[in-house]
């Protein structure tokens, strides 16, 4: 089984390649799918610090970052898209 420090890594170059795209990417599309890549992250290395402390609230706290992530790159889409 792999390291924590080699998840961390991995994870960090993952956020930096995501960073990348929203500071750099041509439209706003390709912004949007960066933030939620990031989200996405956030939510695996909220996983991995439970899986580490062994503190099952932070699986709680993962899940529901994760909607409310999901709920907001929704409701952004919707309103990029002109719709209501």
């Amino acid at each position: 089984m792999m390291s924590v420090n080699v998840y961390l890594i991995l994870i960090a170059i993952a956020t930096l390649l995501s960073m990348y795209r929203v500071f750099r990417g041509p439209t706003t599309v390709d912004r949007l799918v960066a933030v939620d890549i990031m989200t996405t992250i956030t939510v695996g290395l909220m996983v991995l610090l439970a899986l580490y402390y062994k503190r099952m609230i932070f699986l709680d706290v993962a899940l529901v970052y994760a909607v409310l992530s999901f709920a907001g790159v929704i409701a952004f889409a919707r309103y990029l898209e002109g719709g209501l």
